[in-house]
């Protein structure tokens, strides 16, 4: 049957004049072209994580253990209240992987639309003391940065392990730390400096940019915070504007920082803050505008300080990044570099982490001039005061043995992939008689600096944490650490056993694994360089009772304390 003409008519497209299809194009009528750049989302990264087993479903790789795996990842410069960026969770957008943090012009050492990477500066090219520092190249010129830093700037590839001196390790004093600060270290208990201090404290008192690298656990905190407090010692800073700076992943691990070097700081003449999502932004503005001299920050709070011009970043003369690596992972490197290019150029910067790889490159290339890297430990590495065993057990079982595990005598970490996980484990710990405790990502500051406090002090034993308490977080005395679900990837394996067996202690490192699982942990744990004993076990196993120290729950439930809630204040009645 044949179409009538009116309805032919409907459905062609009326002619134009040649090129009006385009024009209408250029004016936005139509979606973007595929195979365009424009409106094109985050790409995503298609490699399996190794040692993943059981991947949540619908989650997207790259995204953090404790987030939502629906959540939507935004382009904007949003923040949680923990600080962070919209989009920290997932993988970091094209032009953050390859070095530019906006369309445009590529920044120096990012890849071009054809995957070509810009030209460095030639060998031997001298660097422009007067010049700028900051990412941005000026039009017909090249890379600013001297070669020495362009070839050392691949962190992974030439690091160079320390070994202490044939005399032995340096004191203190030798170090060429003041000497208040030394009285300081021995009032609170340090007389003697790791090797990570030992190896980096005598580059960074004189004035050199540096990589350091070291173990979880190894006493990276007092390497920069040392170097930090010698080089700021004898000026105050003005209101608003530190002189020091410190940057880190997580609002934990910045409350350590500060825990550990406030007393030092005052030893002399110094002062210390924090400035973390999640907090009050009022007190933190009252404590910049009294004058602070080294200030501790997560990268997406900063970002809102400065946005509302509450602090000032001019003076700062030495800054630090600690982790950095876990920021890079979480998505911060725009936010770091863009907090960087507002410290002055020939400012002092030292970064630190337990692994120097991946996109921390990137920040080397930019923000450091011919850094010295120190390196005591290899990346694959774990102490030797720490045993590792994988324990494989029934499906069936899992919940009994854990129970068991978590009822053990001493402080133990439990940790899970999920923030529900977290929760949903501390209700039937809890009713089977254990006394734990959640941490992760979903709960306020107050609740997580809480539940800290009741594991320092051991009034909850049993913590039960994602992936946001694995770095950073000292607590002593922590004698097991269980994987409930092993972790995404050797470094998160890494960083989740380093919360035991610290600065010289002995620790126990369990991985719980069923049976479809043990391929995959056995891959995972041979990537991390770790040797565990495995061992196949059911509640009551002597082989659980050896290694973890196992026993029965009491069975008694134990009731989640409520918080007495404030009365409301009664105002006069009107007459």
């Amino acid at each position: 049957m044949t179409r009538p003409e009116s309805r032919r008519r409907r459905v062609t497209r009326p002619s134009g004049p040649a090129g009006d299809h385009a024009t209408r194009r250029s004016e936005g009528d139509r979606g973007p072209r595929r195979g365009t750049d424009a409106g094109r989302g985050p790409r995503r990264d298609d490699r399996s994580a190794p040692g993943l087993p059981e991947h949540d479903r619908g989650r997207r790789p790259g995204a953090r253990s404790d987030e939502h795996p629906n959540a939507p990842r935004q382009r904007g410069e949003s923040h949680d209240t923990a600080g962070r960026p919209a989009n920290a969770g997932g993988e970091p957008r094209r032009a953050d992987r390859d070095g530019n943090a906006g369309g445009g012009r590529p920044r120096p050492g990012g890849r071009r639309r054809g995957g070509q990477r810009a030209t460095q500066a030639a060998p031997g090219q001298q660097q422009n003391p007067a010049g700028p520092r900051k990412g941005g190249a000026r039009k017909g010129a090249g890379r600013t940065s001297s070669a020495p830093a362009a070839q050392s700037s691949h962190a992974g590839a030439d690091v160079v392990q320390w070994t202490p001196p044939p005399s032995g390790m340096p004191s203190f004093a030798e170090l060429g730390l003041p000497e208040r600060l030394v009285k300081a270290l021995a009032d609170e208990g340090f007389t003697a400096p790791f090797p990570v201090q030992a190896a980096t404290l005598p580059d960074t008192l004189a004035g050199r940019d540096l990589l350091g690298r070291g173990q979880t656990g190894s006493g990276k905190t007092l390497a920069f915070g040392l170097a930090l407090l010698a080089r700021l010692t004898g000026e105050r800073a003005r209101p608003t504007a530190p002189r020091g700076l410190v940057l880190v992943p997580t609002r934990e691990l910045a409350t350590q920082v500060v825990d550990v070097l406030t007393p030092l700081a005052a030893a002399v003449d110094l002062r210390v803050t924090a400035v973390v999502g999640g907090m009050s932004m009022n007190r933190q503005i009252s404590e910049l505008r009294r004058g602070i001299d080294l200030l501790v920050a997560t990268p997406g709070r900063l970002t809102d300080h400065i946005q509302q011009g509450t602090c000032d970043l001019s003076e700062v003369t030495v800054a630090a990044l600690d982790e950095a690596d876990r920021m890079a992972d979480m998505g911060f490197l725009p936010q770091v570099r863009a907090i960087l290019d507002r410290t002055p150029s020939d400012g002092q910067r030292l970064l630190f982490s337990a692994t120097l790889d991946g996109e921390v490159d990137t920040l080397v290339r930019r923000h450091l001039t011919d850094p010295v890297t120190r390196s005591v430990a290899p990346p694959t590495a774990s102490v030797d005061t720490m045993e590792h065993h994988v324990l494989v057990v029934p499906r069936d079982d899992r919940s009994r043995v854990i129970a068991e595990i978590a009822a053990r005598e001493g402080r133990t970490i439990l940790f899970v992939r999920t923030k529900h996980g977290a929760d949903r484990m501390v209700r039937v710990l809890r009713r089977q008689g254990v006394a734990a405790g959640p941490l992760h990502g979903g709960r306020s500051q107050n609740q997580r600096n809480r539940a800290l406090d009741e594991f320092r002090t051991g009034e909850v034993p049993v913590l039960v944490a994602t992936d946001v308490a694995a770095r950073g977080i000292h607590i002593d005395d922590v004698g097991l650490v269980v994987h409930v679900d092993p972790p995404a990837d050797p470094k998160a394996y890494l960083h989740r056993a380093g919360r035991t067996a610290r600065a010289g202690e002995t620790g126990v490192v369990v991985t719980l694994s069923t049976p479809e699982q043990k391929a995959e942990v056995d891959t995972l744990t041979r990537q991390a360089g770790v040797r565990p004993e495995v061992a196949t076990v059911g509640p009551g196993h002597p082989d659980l009772v050896r290694v973890t120290g196992s026993r029965e729950p009491s069975g008694e439930p134990i009731a989640t304390p409520k918080r007495p809630q404030p009365k409301p204040k009664q105002g006069r009645r009107r007459r």
